[in-house]
């Protein structure tokens, strides 16, 4: 199948092929069918599997072909969880513009508000922006969503993790046309937040399932060594940057003091290293990732800010200097690399503390995972395995020992006979009998007997 198949407008066709776009992906190929008849989507796709596209190429086929609901309202809206993610989506719909009447504009945080309003002034016919912003501009009344023919929620599982449930509900809020269309995108939907938020935003959704949040490219390579220490690490991650072929690499850590450390060690190294993280304003955030796309660095030390979305062609390696807690942060992770068809090494650094998270990945992404010593230096720590299996041999053992000696009876006592338990005696107090004919007492006689009652009182 190609783009040509799908009856796509025929200027669209023409952007494609001169950027080399012959036949569409399966998430693609697979939603863009049902997007170009304005039905509601509800898709389920691993992360690098062309989405993007999947969405904006029906958006883009609409605005060329049909009249719109409103004359100044924005017509497609295009929500994504990030600043850097909704920026990669904007330059993917820029792209597809360079030949069309159409205008889009970016409205994200971190950017000048004023801006921001005079852009919408012009009455851009798509917005890609972060849900943050949007709904800031739709309470300041700079944003009016009444005509919006088509609302996309991109990576929508990520921006409930970020905790926009809120203004994903102003903005559906907003956008009230009855003939809107709605589609989703999702790496998961295993969460039941999720599933209410799809229940309230999607009428008769096609749903889509591709693959599951849990699915690990087949384009990419795995390598898992043993580790020792933090020290241990870093002279690692020195050596396989010096020795394993690469384009642009990706180093993932698991703070933000850490993507400074390391970038700052790899450079006294020789390495041509830049460091990323969440406390960068955003023009310095821009201004990293800027640079490293052109070239200027080839390796980005980052955390988890730059695991999803991005979509950087150059990188051939990723390397996981710390683990992630789930395993699905870790597919994300991974899934910088071999992208668009490319081949792609994802290396994993394991030490004691990774233990854990590593048992969690193990076991949610369906594969078997080898951990082996690096051989240029070779780790003493192996993993926990061994020491779990002692500790379970010695239960088994006590077990069997148990069974060879026969457990002694216990007799239940009765407490209410009076007899002894352990060192404390516990008997139940005779009930006293009392006539009532042996208690009648001459009060007299009780006076004479006492011997505080004399004739003085």
């Amino acid at each position: 199948m190609t783009f040509t198949d799908l009856d796509l407008d025929h200027r669209l066709i023409t952007s494609l092929t001169t950027k080399n776009f012959i036949e569409p992906t399966k998430v693609q190929a697979n939603t863009i069918p049902y997007g170009m008849i304005g039905k509601d989507i509800l898709c389920c796709s691993k992360t690098g599997s062309g989405k993007t596209f999947a969405f904006v190429l029906p958006i883009l086929h609409r605005l060329l072909n049909q009249k719109s609901f409103a004359k100044r309202d924005a017509r497609a809206l295009i929500l994504a969880p990030t600043r850097e993610l909704a920026k990669q989506v904007y330059i993917e719909v820029r792209s597809l513009l360079s030949s069309l009447s159409i205008k889009a504009e970016l409205i994200v945080g971190g950017e000048n508000y004023n801006d921001q309003v005079k852009a919408l002034r012009h009455n851009p016919q798509i917005i890609v922006g972060t849900a943050g912003r949007v709904a800031d501009h739709l309470s300041g009344r700079t944003l009016f969503l009444n005509g919006l023919e088509i609302l996309v929620y991109d990576e929508a599982d990520r921006m409930l993790d970020l905790g926009f449930a809120q203004e994903l509900l102003a903005i559906n809020q907003a956008a009230d046309h009855r003939k809107r269309q709605t589609m989703l995108f999702s790496a998961t939907l295993d969460s039941p937040t999720l599933t209410n938020l799809t229940d309230t935003l999607l009428r008769n959704p096609e749903k889509i399932m591709l693959d599951s949040s849990f699915t690990i490219h087949s384009d990419i390579t795995q390598q898992w060594y043993f580790a020792d220490h933090i020290e241990h690490k870093q002279a690692m991650l020195t050596s396989l940057l010096q020795t394993v072929a690469h384009d642009q690499v990706i180093v993932f850590c698991a703070t933000r003091e850490d993507t400074v450390k390391l970038s700052d060690m790899l450079n006294a190294q020789g390495l041509n290293s830049i460091a990323l993280s969440g406390d960068l304003l955003q023009n310095q955030r821009a201004s990293v990732m800027s640079s490293f796309i052109t070239g200027q660095y080839s390796i980005l030390v980052t955390t988890d800010v730059a695991s999803r979305g991005l979509d950087l062609r150059n990188v051939s390696l990723v390397i996981n200097f710390d683990l992630p807690k789930l395993a699905e942060e870790y597919v994300h992770r991974i899934g910088r690399t071999g992208r668009a068809g490319q081949k792609g090494l994802a290396i994993a650094i394991v030490g004691p503390r990774d233990w854990n998270a590593f048992t969690h990945i193990q076991k949610n992404v369906g594969t078997e995972i080898v951990i082996e010593s690096y051989p240029l230096l070779p780790a003493k720590f192996n993993g926990h395995k061994l020491t779990n299996f002692k500790a379970k041999d010695a239960r088994n053992s006590k077990k069997e020992r148990t069974i060879d000696t026969p457990k002694a009876t216990k007799k239940r006592v009765d407490t209410t006979q009076g007899k002894d338990i352990g060192h404390v005696m516990i008997k139940r107090k005779p009930r006293a009998v009392i006539e009532d004919d042996e208690q009648e007492l001459d009060l007299s006689q009780i006076q004479q007997e006492d011997p505080t009652n004399n004739e003085d009182n």
